[in-house]
This record gives structure tokens, C-alpha cells and sequence, in this order.
């Protein structure tokens, strides 16, 4: 058993990285902001292994790594629309915070780090099949603030500090932190609300993907592994290459009811990648399960029986959005350091 501080641990991801930790038999400390609420880990409250910290990530201090074996950091202003939103609170969070994380891992003693990176580093892909070698050309402050941060936290490997990347592809799937603004899960509920998928930017346009169960059990499978097979490297983490239309006609073939397909012409968004999984599969034996017909069975099950959570905080950037101007009302009304 080893003892894990997860950040981020609130998120889509990060929620289900502790049910999988936890019943696996480790101890959890999950640490968040809980922008998006402390009830998508309210299951866990009473394990014996959980404990939850409130607690931005650039605030983390050496006593919060206290007897910590692994430090997963998976806190971030997630993708790339929120990190337009707010560039520079994006580069504060997601570069300068994970490297806080990662320094302050080291200095207390923590043997290992592993980063929550992404495939949007590739960016516009020049060439299918991109390994963890091929030229990075991240178009978006997300992504160059993620390429950042890897960066800085890998240089900080050493003998006695074991640094490992997982660059996840875009996910789907069901998580008690529900998202409905990535691409199978959009498709899915807007096809279940609708009866119709909007296809934008012709369609053809790559995607890695993966479902987010997958990626925790990927952190589970880097933190088990001999730290000479993992230290100072990074692993794309995906299941499949999709082109974005392909991707309609799946969601389609899987919901029991009829789905008009639209296909618009070109857009603004220029990611386009293609992500070779080799390396995650011959050097960790990793092989994600759950492809994108089953996510959007899962998804849709969920919404007709009202188990999931539809509402504003699913969309990501919006909630961001909504909290930003909400700060904002707030310091307008503050007066002399109070508001009432």
C-alpha cells in the first residue's frame, strides 16, 4: 500500500484516479480547490484511507507531503478554452503552480511525481502517428503552459527523485465530476437533447482519445512500475485516433433513437493530431479498455436515468466564466474590506 497525494482530485479525471486508488487498497489525500464542489468525492468521505485538503496548489507546503509516497498532480484549468479565458491565471495554475508541486515534492523528500500532461502538446500534427519524440507545436496557452510544466518538472529527475508525463488524450466517459464540453461526451447529450450532431471544421480533423477511467488506471500502472523504466519520461496515453466525423457516426450507431448528422465547413480550430500509443503498451504494458461505444452507452444510460449531473458546472468553461464574474461583482461591492 503507498500513500498518494492526488491534486486535482475533485476533477473528471481526479475523481475517478481515487475510487480506483482507493480500491486498490492505497492511502488518498485529495487535494483541490473544489471549484466544481467536494460532492463528487462525498462517497469516500468515511474510507479509512481518504482524507481531503482544501487547498490551491500554489499554496502547497512541505507538511502537506508529509509521509506521501507519490505525488499525482492532475490540478489544472482544464483545456483549451478555459485557458484562453484567463491566459495568465492559466500560466499561474497551470505552469508556475504544477512546477510549485513538483519542487515541493522534491525538497521533501517524495520519490515520486507524476504530471498530468496532454496531447494538445502535438498541436497541428505534421505526421500521423506522433510519439513522445516528434516535434511539439502547442497552439494555445493550455497547451503551452502543460509542455511548461512537463518541461520544468522532468529536468527535476534524479536518482532520488523519479519524474514521469502522461500525455492523455482527449477524454470521454462518465466521472462523478461530469464534463459535457469534450468532444464523445458533447456529441453524446447533444444527441440525446437534440436528436442532432453539428459536425464543425469539415469533420476531418484527428483526435487521440481515451476514456478517463483509462488515464487513472495509467497513473495506477506509472506508480507501480520500477522507477528506471519510467523516471525523466514521458508516455502518450490513448486508446484510439478518430477523425472528428467518424466520431459522430459512432456516437450515432450507439444511442437507440434516430441522429441527424450535420457537417459544416471550416473552422478556427487547427488542432489536428494523430498520437502513437507504442510506447505506453511495449514499456508499461498499458492497454486502455473502454472505447468511445461504450462511453456513450454509459452516458446515455446515465442521463435517462438522472444519475448524471447536467447542469452549468459540465461545461467547464462556463462555470470558469461564471466564477470569474462572480469574483469580480464581489470586489466591486467590497467596501473598506467588507461587503456587509
Amino acid at each position: 500500500m503507498s500513500r498518494f497525494l492526488i491534486t486535482g482530485a475533485g476533477g473528471y479525471i481526479g475523481s475517478l484516479l481515487v475510487e480506483e486508488a482507493l480500491q486498490e487498497g492505497h492511502e488518498v489525500i485529495a487535494l483541490d480547490r473544489f471549484f466544481f464542489g467536494e460532492e463528487t468525492l462525498a462517497d469516500f468521505a468515511a474510507h479509512p484511507g481518504f482524507s481531503l485538503v482544501k487547498k490551491d496548489i500554489r499554496d502547497v507546503v512541505s507538511a502537506d507531503l508529509d509521509g506521501v509516497d507519490v505525488v499525482m498532480d492532475l490540478a489544472a484549468l482544464s483545456n483549451d478554452p478555459c485557458g484562453d479565458l484567463n491566459p495568465e491565471l492559466t500560466t499561474q495554475i497551470n505552469y508556475q503552480g504544477r512546477v510549485h508541486v513538483a519542487e515541493a515534492a522534491k525538497a521533501a523528500g517524495v520519490p515520486r511525481y507524476i504530471l498530468a500532461s496532454s496531447c494538445s502538446v502535438y498541436g497541428f500534427g505534421e505526421s500521423s502517428s506522433l510519439c513522445e519524440k516528434s516535434p511539439t507545436s502547442p497552439l494555445t496557452e493550455y497547451a503551452r503552459s502543460t509542455l511548461a510544466a512537463e518541461r520544468n518538472a522532468i529536468a527535476l529527475a534524479d536518482k532520488n527523485f523519479c519524474v514521469t508525463a502522461l500525455r492523455n488524450a482527449t477524454v470521454y466517459g462518465l466521472s462523478p465530476r461530469m464534463r459535457f464540453d469534450l468532444v464523445v461526451n458533447t456529441m453524446t447529450k447533444t444527441a440525446i437533447d437534440h436528436g442532432k450532431i453539428a459536425v464543425t471544421g469539415g469533420g476531418n480533423q484527428w483526435r487521440p482519445l481515451v476514456h478517463a477511467r483509462d488515464v487513472a488506471r495509467a497513473f495506477l500502472n506509472v506508480a507501480g512500475q520500477p522507477t528506471s523504466k519510467v523516471s525523466g519520461e514521458a508516455f502518450n496515453v490513448g486508446r484510439s485516433n478518430e477523425q472528428i466525423r467518424a466520431l459522430a457516426f459512432t456516437v450515432r450507431e450507439n444511442l437507440p433513437f434516430s441522429v441527424e448528422i450535420e457537417i459544416a465547413g471550416e473552422s478556427a480550430d487547427m488542432r489536428s493530431y494523430n498520437v502513437s500509443f507504442k510506447k505506453a503498451r511495449s514499456v508499461l504494458g498499458f492497454e486502455p479498455q473502454l472505447s468511445v461505444a461504450f462511453a456513450v452507452r454509459e452516458i446515455y444510460e446515465a442521463i435517462k436515468s438522472g444519475t448524471v449531473d447536467v447542469g452549468e458546472r459540465t461545461v467547464t468553461v462556463a462555470w470558469y466564466r461564471h466564477l470569474l464574474q462572480a469574483e469580480q461583482l464581489v470586489d466591486e461591492l467590497r467596501l473598506n474590506g467588507r461587503i456587509l
